[in-house]
């Protein structure tokens, strides 16, 4: 590692601009949970997550493929590499099969374009410890000395940065499953930092000066704590050093003390959708595979969510306050399989009709109706507008909801319709909208009904 770079993440307080006053944030958990998490990431409200490494050549049962086959040596996995493997056949011998002869960022960057989606995580390495790029401490297991001979991340950077205006970012995991040094700290009950110091944080440093990502996605604890990874250390450096400072958001997986309580937005679990409102910024991130976030070859497409479902999770994700970060796996020759280029793109038609209720929107002050099951709620306070959006079409082309407060001057659009919609009050509170008899064909799989003018003032729930 450079000799700079330590010196600086265990360093003296350093400052950040933040509009007019200059904050410095300590290496504690108490200073940086003070920082606001930058307003553009709450803004966008939808991204995609790319899962890719050597475990895309095997394409068997999950990116976990090897530590089930070495590490709990289960048998599906073992039998897989018996059949289909010449005796001896490690898994470091996937390495060089990882070719992406046909990966082309600048495809990749386009299709991203048209999922409607406004920020990609990129898995930079995996627990398997292979680096999307050239890293200098990965030395031989690594795509620019291994496999494609390619910086796989910088490329993706670059055709993100100069062909949309989707936000780049890169997951990183702490652990590495085998690594000699992590599973001697590890017997050492994690009193040594041997691993974090001359493999994680190097790499930290390296992706954040090197790439510039403004998500930073950690995830891989290995079950040691956060003062193990010296991630209160990293995360002061990169909230007020790094090139990155000012726009950087970050994630909730800095050691197994951290998930769902301290760090930027919360993720909680895998595939976290409480059905609720949150007081923090909250990410679900979840997969069209249902059983893998890496490529499968032995997938169902019965084992894939439908866009219906996905335009749910969407929905309720949004009005509960979150953002959806939908995982895609790419195959090793560097092809994104052309289901998910098919569910990224039904997304973006979606989104063309819809998204003015999903972008930059508020939680309202009921996340869901109270009358009919399926309708969501998100709201814009400057225009004062309320979204509702549900996702199944009334045979009578009648909508009962009951939580708007209407009065005499209340106007219900659906969007992508031009025509002021017809609406009856509910005594109390609530309306029955009249649909067009056109039926569902304005945008499948999903409605957005923009109401205003209503007799309450609309906020943003906190």
């Amino acid at each position: 590692m450079d000799g700079a770079l330590p010196l600086l993440a265990a360093s003296l307080l350093l400052s950040v601009q933040v509009g007019d006053a200059r904050v410095t944030y300590e290496p504690t958990w108490e200073s940086l949970d003070s920082r606001p998490i930058p307003e553009w990431f709450d803004d966008v409200k939808f991204g995609i997550f790319i899962h890719w490494g050597v475990f895309s050549v095997p394409s068997f049962g999950s990116e976990w493929f090897w530590w089930y086959l070495d590490g709990r040596k289960l048998q599906p996995y073992v039998n897989f590499m018996n059949k289909n493997y010449p005796p001896g056949f490690r898994y470091e011998d996937f390495g060089p099969q990882f070719t992406a002869e046909f990966y082309d960022p600048e495809q990749w960057a386009n299709t991203l374009k048209a999922s409607g989606a406004k920020y990609v995580v990129l898995t930079s390495k995996h627990h398997e410890g292979y680096t999307l790029w050239g890293s200098k401490f990965s030395w031989n297991w690594n795509s620019v000395d291994v496999g494609s001979k390619r910086d796989l991340v910088g490329e993706l950077a670059e055709a993100i940065r100069n062909n949309t205006d989707l936000h780049f970012g890169l997951y990183h995991s702490l652990f590495e499953w085998f690594h000699p040094l992590f599973l001697s700290d590890k017997n050492n009950y994690f009193k040594t930092h041997a691993f974090p110091n001359t493999k994680t944080l190097p790499e930290l440093y390296e992706i954040v000066m090197k790439y510039k990502p403004e998500i930073l996605w950690s995830d891989g604890d290995g079950d040691a704590p956060d003062t193990y990874w010296n991630s209160t250390g990293f995360l002061a450096w990169l909230y007020n050093e790094s090139p990155v400072r000012d726009i950087v958001v970050t994630n909730d997986r800095w050691g197994y003390d951290c998930i769902c309580k301290h760090g930027g937005f919360y993720t909680c679990s895998d595939r976290y959708n409480p059905g609720h409102l949150l007081p923090h910024k909250w990410e679900n991130c979840m997969t069209i595979d249902q059983r893998s976030w890496g490529y499968r070859r032995n997938a169902l497409i019965s084992e894939m969510l439908t866009i219906e479902e996905l335009v749910q999770e969407l929905v309720e994700t949004v009005s509960c306050g979150g953002n959806l970060l939908m995982n895609i796996g790419p195959t090793h020759d560097g092809r994104i399989p052309v289901v998910f280029e098919e569910r990224l793109r039904q997304m973006g038609k979606w989104l063309e009709v819809n998204g003015e209720a999903i972008y930059s929107t508020n939680p309202w002050r009921a996340q869901n109706d109270s009358v009919t099951p399926g309708v969501w709620y998100t709201c814009k306070p400057k225009e004062q507008a309320v979204f509702a959006v549900f996702l199944k079409w009334p045979n009578n082309c009648k909508i009962v909801i009951g939580e708007p407060k209407t009065s005499e001057l209340t106007e219900v659009y659906l969007v992508g319709y031009e025509r002021k919609l017809e609406w009856t009050a509910l005594r109390g509170k609530g309306m029955v909208v009249s649909l067009p008899s056109l039926g569902p064909a304005t945008a499948p799989w999903g409605w957005v009904l923009k109401i205003s003018k209503l007799s309450e003032k609309v906020v943003k729930t906190k």
